[in-house]
């Protein structure tokens, strides 16, 4: 379907709202797009402009009846249908290519909806969300989405002077960015992800350098939490063609209760989607807290090191390092797709060097006799007599990641 015969989605509470609503899509209609509407309001529904899709068909697809949602009286639980319900709803406009972009607005419920409902957009689709709530930390309700937040200033209920400026400007925002193509600068010989952090930047340059002189577009993907969850989102929007997983330290993060874990389905997509990968065990040395006095009591007698003023890493120790050796393995494993590994014996973070403050070989060595005693026959695993960031470990990274491509193709 030709990009300007898609229509911009509004969804949101039809039942309270329809004012803003109307004002909304007259706005979009206005400047010369296409709307389709979908209903999440559990109450009712409007009369003041066409809905294309209605809130019992939400609430179907969301695994409950509208009726009994109405008649519940658990508001949380109908947030929570609704949210699905929208949600799968907007897959299949994403799968039909009806939509090239999607806004919402709402309170605390409406918020919640429109971005569960936005999880299943692509990067390539824009979304803005005018809401109550923009000042807040919405960080689990956006995940890793693209999504705009724009504060409402007043309430979403019923128009005023404040109110249609600012929804205004949400349907020029909404359309302007809808109008933005991704226009293709040239051709490139393939895209790779790597995951980056300050201990392990000096890699990460000498890799992208190196890859992008032969013809390869890079993207860095910082490894603080919401950048793994970033990355492995896109890696499922088949967005690459391999990844260099130089710093899986968010697996650390997430064993030990740290601030920069991506969950338990980091380093899954990969090996989901079939994409060739190289992986080291870069920065599983340390877990990442906030100031000192933010580190659990039970880890206050560890060895710890202020990287700044706002980071506190904390060394990993045998158990832990054992513990994820054998994770980073496991996951790995189920790639259908060609895998190596590459273990750095020289140390797998700046301050895991020589000298360095985190320096425990004799802890690295438990990290790589886990990796290399579960990892599945068919995968390499080198050690290199090498730093993580010495420029020949770089070397080596890139020389591993052609032929996992190469092997991939044959």
């Amino acid at each position: 379907m030709p990009h300007n015969n898609k229509c911009i989605l509004i969804l949101g509470c039809f039942d309270t709202k329809g004012e803003d609503f109307s004002f909304l899509r007259n706005c979009i209609t206005g400047l010369g797009e296409k709307v389709i509407t979908m209903n999440t309001g559990v109450m009712g529904t409007t009369t003041d402009f066409p809905v294309d899709i209605e809130s019992d068909q939400v609430a179907s697809e969301g695994g409950d009846v509208i009726t009994a949602l109405r008649t519940g009286g658990d508001r949380g639980h109908a947030v929570d249908v609704m949210g699905r319900g929208a949600a799968k709803l907007v897959a299949g406009l994403v799968a039909a290519n009806k939509i090239k972009a999607a806004i919402g607005m709402g309170g605390g419920g409406g918020t919640y909806i429109a971005l569960s409902a936005m999880q299943e957009i692509p990067l390539s689709i824009p979304k803005l969300c005018l809401s109550t709530l923009a000042a807040k930390d919405l960080s689990r309700q956006m995940g890793s989405k693209d999504i705009v937040l724009m504060p409402s200033i007043v309430d979403v209920a019923g128009l005023n002077s404040i109110s249609k400026l600012l929804i205004r400007r949400a349907a020029a925002a909404i359309c302007a960015m809808a109008a933005i193509t991704d226009e293709k600068t040239g051709t490139v010989a393939g895209t790779i992800a790597i995951s980056m952090f300050g201990n392990t930047s000096a890699c990460v340059d000498q890799c992208s350098e190196l890859l992008r002189k032969q013809g390869y577009e890079v993207l860095a993907f910082h490894a603080n939490g919401v950048g793994g969850k970033t990355m492995e989102s896109l890696i499922r929007e088949k967005c690459f063609d391999a990844i260099l997983d130089i710093t899986t330290t968010e697996l650390a993060d997430d064993l030990c209760g740290g601030i920069c874990s991506a969950g338990p389905d980091r380093l899954n997509a990969a090996a989901e989607m079939g994409i060739p990968q190289v992986v080291v065990p870069g920065c599983l040395d340390m877990v990442n807290f906030a100031q000192p006095d933010t580190v659990p009591a039970q880890y206050q007698s560890r060895e710890l090191y202020n990287w700044a003023p706002d980071v506190t890493l904390m060394r990993t120790n045998k158990e832990e390092n054992k513990i994820l050796g054998e994770r980073l393995a496991q996951k790995i494993n189920r790639s259908p797709a060609p895998v190596k590994v590459l273990l750095p014996a020289k140390g797998i973070s700046q301050v895991d060097a020589e000298g360095g403050i985190f320096y425990r070989p004799e802890i690295n060595r438990v990290l790589f006799d886990a990796i290399k005693e579960n990892t599945k026959s068919t995968i390499d695993v080198v050690e290199a007599d090498a730093h993580i960031n010495d420029p020949e470990f770089s070397a080596m990274l890139v020389s591993a990641l052609l032929s996992v491509m190469k092997k991939r193709q044959e």
